[in-house]
């Protein structure tokens, strides 16, 4: 049940014909941005929450149960605020996003009305719309683990371990000269072997993609020409000069855990686990089974 500040319920109360929505959206990276249905910037908790931006609240769909709430809401692209690049690279993704409810005459009677997360966005020339969804959502993700031969943890978090932070894994660089929409030469990548930073993350730290990350595909190395192909084509095209930073990759196999990261003992994998080959075997009666194949005594 929703219990509202004393001050905005008396007013309500009384009729208060001056109320104004705005939301309050932290991104993945940190960064906070506030945005109002208001003609004007109004200053909620101590955030500017900006009129320009043309946000406007969409349909919300509500559940008494653990169902998940759903609500929708539109806006501009504008260089200030947010701009259709930065949807594309998937900058607000899964932003955190709080509703607030504000006397637009004293901003600082307003009430926290709801959160959730960006889910998918659809985007035109000018404007955007972005589906929110509850936080309940998240109990609708299937998780939980499963036998296989390669690791199940990703490469970085707590339980793999390895420090992407080291210089023996990550690297920073620019881009030298551009031969696709997806493939780059890259300088500043000299001292690393080939394949090292496929399947590891570039994150874009110069150019018009500043901020973007991005999936490496393939890290390649030939007569000293370091080339990274990415998993898709940026948003904005790429440059000459354009900088990066970018971390090592792992293929989840248990050979690359303990030669490249020498981090065997995180190994979140079940190397040894028999084959489907297994499953089919006949018995064959001239075969030895000592475990000498195995490596036991005989």
């Amino acid at each position: 049940m929703l219990t509202l500040p004393e001050a905005l319920q008396t007013r309500l109360d009384g009729g208060v014909t001056t109320l104004a929505w705005c939301w309050r959206v932290t991104r993945r990276d940190g960064q906070v941005f506030g945005f109002t249905e208001h003609d004007r910037d109004l200053v909620v908790d101590g955030l500017t929450c900006r009129a320009a931006s043309g946000f406007a609240p969409g349909e919300r769909d509500s559940h008494a149960d653990l169902g998940a709430d759903q609500a929708s809401v539109f806006g501009a692209l504008n260089d200030a605020a947010i701009t259709e690049a930065d949807l594309a690279n998937g900058l607000w993704d899964g932003a955190r996003v709080d509703v607030l409810r504000a006397d637009w005459q004293d901003p600082s009677v307003f009430a926290h009305i709801w959160t959730g997360e960006i889910g998918e966005t659809r985007r035109g020339r000018i404007a955007f719309e972005a589906e929110l969804r509850g936080l309940s959502a998240r109990l609708e993700r299937v998780t939980g683990r499963i036998y296989s031969r390669q690791c199940d943890a990703e490469i970085g978090d707590a339980r793999c371990g390895v420090d992407l932070d080291s210089p023996a894994f990550r690297g920073e660089g620019n881009v030298a000269s551009v031969s696709g929409a997806d493939i780059f030469m890259a300088d500043g990548l000299d001292g690393f072997d080939a394949g090292v930073f496929a399947g590891g993350l570039l994150t874009w730290t110069g150019g018009e993609n500043a901020g973007a990350i991005c999936l490496v595909e393939a890290h390649r190395v030939s007569t000293g020409v370091v080339t990274l192909q990415l998993s898709k084509a940026p948003a904005q095209t790429l440059a000459a000069g354009d900088a990066f930073t970018v971390t090592a990759g792992c293929d989840k196999r248990h050979a690359t855990c303990r030669d490249r990261f020498a981090n065997i003992v995180n190994f979140r994998g079940h190397p040894f686990l028999p084959g489907n080959d297994v499953l089919i075997a006949g018995p064959a009666g001239d075969t030895l089974r000592d475990g000498s194949s195995r490596g036991g005594a005989r």
